[in-house]
């Protein structure tokens, strides 16, 4: 069995500030940083062997923190990367018009092909996410890795896994530096493959991460 490890990046000045972020970058912030150390104190011990980011600033240096604790070197693979938000990226979500918010909410309201324009669909980012993950089963034979994505990202690829579709109705918070694991395995009771088993954990965190999405 391939147990892989997903932690969203830690928060940033953008998060922060309730800005669009996307495949635009902004650095972590004090707490941010805190956050990846939480997390590399949590997984030291489990068997780390691979480190595998997004290529974007803020998922580099969450893994850099988390890389250190755990003693290994990051890869980086832009496959990793969040969802292009087009026109909309950089922008506060406050000063958004209400074309533009509508745009916004196909993306997590269920809209089939729903996109930004200039941006990339939800389905689009699925395939690369599930291209990433699938790489994995290529690593060495008792290979534990580690991989350091976003948020939208992740949550596509875990709601994907469980069998929905890649524009279906977001439902899965996934906040700064929680924690998800899938595992690749053959079970009498589970489907034959990749399967959740646990999703959005923030127990190692000393207080509640913050979601950019929720007030």
């Amino acid at each position: 069995m391939l147990q892989v490890y997903l932690v969203r990046h830690g928060e940033t000045l953008w998060n922060a500030a309730r800005r669009i972020q996307g495949q635009s970058d902004s650095e972590l912030t004090k707490k941010g940083e805190q956050q990846a150390r939480q997390v590399g104190e949590r997984v030291k011990h489990l068997g780390i062997t691979h480190v595998i980011a997004s290529d974007l600033g803020r998922t580099k240096r969450t893994a850099e923190i988390i890389a250190d604790a755990c003693g290994c070197r990051i890869q980086l693979d832009p496959r990793l990367r969040e969802l292009n938000m087009g026109v909309l990226e950089q922008r506060p979500l406050d000063s958004l018009t209400p074309e533009e918010e509508n745009w916004r909410k196909t993306l997590v309201n269920g809209t089939e092909g729903g996109r930004i324009p200039g941006g990339e669909s939800m389905t689009e980012m699925a395939d690369r996410m599930h291209e990433a993950l699938n790489a994995c089963l290529q690593l060495p034979a008792g290979s534990r890795p580690l991989l350091v994505s976003h948020g939208m990202a992740l949550g596509v690829l875990v709601s994907t896994l469980l069998g929905l579709p890649a524009y279906a109705e977001r439902r899965l918070r996934l906040r700064n530096c929680s924690i998800s694991r899938i595992d690749h395995q053959q079970s009498e009771w589970l489907a034959a493959g990749w399967v959740v088993e646990t999703a959005g954990d923030v127990a190692h965190l000393d207080e509640p991460a913050l979601d950019e999405l929720q007030r």
